[in-house]
């Protein structure tokens, strides 16, 4: 069955293709679908879209008693059945006349709100799902929807009642990073780069939160972040707040602000976080772990030493507002956003943009664009720190991709890479990585032909650009490899 996306869904391409294959399946094990994400990703709007395109059932649930979500769910279906009132004692009664009014699609949006009102409902789903059970009888494809990453995460999974039910498990992420410009209409690769490093891929942004307010240009960025992100009357301005407020394991906010404020700060090791705020490293592990739960962090592994993480932050409004505005909120709250901007803007470069680019080159250097020139499609990627103990130094590779493990095979080191925003790379950001890949290639690592790549969002000088000159080991990337 083809069923077209329509023209007001912005990408989701795959997405899109994975729900109605769901809703349009005739296999009798296909009942069962679990769509999860942050806030603001626009789950309801491509759900809304699909069950309309469809012609399915969707409900969007609230915040409130078992009772007045059976009332308000009774009165959703009665009005897509044309009329009547339907009065539920339960959810079972509720489900039961849902399989047989439904020749398809049902969307039941928000569940962790159903499951909070009504903790039994997942063990209702079970049996109504099971080989005996009045949802597998009829036609009917059940989606289940959340934001709550952590209970959504937890529907799945060990001896929960769903567990092996469903056949489809989509999450909903940002848009990447070149999808972002092209949604925010950003053509210029630098301008792209500065609103991505503060708004990310978050598509209600755009939409609901600035009221479609991008900037025009390049010179229209500070302007824009004091309108935009720095005013007290744009929703923007205490999103970052919320997001963490809306996570329902998080109770006492302020140790969790400061764990975000000190990965904000460059403090990206267990250690690390924990001497900043102030606390032992066992005493955070429960932080983290909720944290990367709620997908507001990510754990990323050393590639050269698999006992070694890394925390950073997804959400990069999050590091804008830990970095900036935390620190300021008293004067914004004030209206003083011009004078904030102008104190925190050497800030913004160096705390948010410097560390977002070098994530953007590491996402470009895993992409199939990169591939060609950084010699194949990597099995990891991600930043080191290579140790050089006869200067007594460390040597930050920020962006460096390894191939696939091969039993026997010295394992090879497809690219080793420096990453700058603000500053112009020159021959010795190059010597520094000839030698963290010779260090390598004495720890057993194949170094023969890896390609050494210099980012950067300034450019190159004359030196660089000439001993890359024809070296197909050298790579030199702009801003406008990134976007490409």
């Amino acid at each position: 069955m083809q069923v077209v996306k329509p023209g007001h869904v912005f990408d989701r391409d795959r997405e899109w293709d994975a729900l109605v294959r769901f809703a349009t399946s005739d296999s009798p094990d296909v009942r069962l679908g679990i769509v999860s994400g942050r806030r603001r990703m626009g789950k309801t709007f491509l759900l809304d879209a699909v069950a309309e395109a469809v012609g399915g059932f969707y409900y969007a649930a609230t915040d409130g008693t078992q009772a007045t979500a059976l009332a308000d769910f009774g009165a959703a279906l009665a009005q897509q059945a044309d009329g009547g009132r339907y009065a539920f004692a339960d959810w079972d009664e509720a489900l039961r006349q849902v399989s047989r009014l439904s020749r398809g699609l049902v969307v039941l949006d928000e569940f962790p709100y159903l499951a909070r009102s009504a903790p039994g409902l997942p063990a209702v789903l079970q049996r109504a799902l099971g080989p005996r059970g009045y949802l597998r009888a009829g036609t009917t494809r059940l989606l289940l929807c959340g934001s709550a990453m952590s209970v959504m995460g937890g529907l799945l999974t060990g001896s929960a009642p769903l567990r092996g039910r469903a056949s489809l498990e989509l999450v909903v992420q940002p848009f990447g990073y070149q999808e972002a410009a092209r949604f925010w209409g950003a053509d210029d690769a630098r301008l792209a780069v500065l609103v991505h490093s503060i708004v990310g891929g978050t598509p209600a942004y755009r939409r609901e939160f600035v009221a479609g307010d991008v900037p025009s240009s390049l010179s229209d960025f500070d302007a824009w972040v004091q309108r935009a992100v720095l005013s007290r009357q744009v929703p923007l301005f205490r999103e970052a707040r919320y997001l963490l407020a809306e996570e329902g394991d998080i109770r006492d906010t302020a140790i969790y602000h400061g764990v975000l404020a000190a990965i904000a700060d460059g403090n990206h090791t267990r250690g690390g976080i924990a001497g900043y705020v102030g606390r032992k490293a066992t005493d955070i592990g429960h932080v983290l772990t909720v944290l990367e739960d709620s997908q507001l962090i990510a754990r990323e592994t050393d590639p050269f030493r698999k006992g070694r993480s890394f925390y950073r932050i997804r959400e990069p409004l999050i590091v804008f507002y830990e970095a900036v505005m935390r620190r300021e909120w008293s004067r914004l709250e004030r209206g003083d956003q011009a004078a904030v901007w102008r104190s925190s803007r050497a800030t913004f470069l160096a705390k948010v943009v410097g560390p977002h680019f070098e994530g953007l080159c590491r996402d470009w250097a895993t992409s199939a664009t990169a591939a060609g020139a950084l010699g194949g499609t990597a099995a990891e990627a991600g930043a080191t720190v290579v140790a050089d103990p006869a200067r007594r130094a460390q040597i930050e590779v920020d962006v460096a991709m390894l191939a696939a493990d091969e039993p026997g095979s010295q394992r090879r080191i497809l690219s080793l890479g420096e990453a700058k925003w603000g500053k112009t790379l020159g021959v010795r950001h190059l010597q520094r990585l000839r030698r963290a890949r010779d260090l390598l290639s004495v720890r057993g690592y194949d170094t023969s032909a890896t390609v050494l790549a210099c980012y950067s969002g300034t450019g190159f000088d004359a030196d660089l650009r000439a001993a890359a000159h024809g070296d197909r080991q050298i790579a030199l990337i702009g801003l406008g490899d990134l976007y490409q």
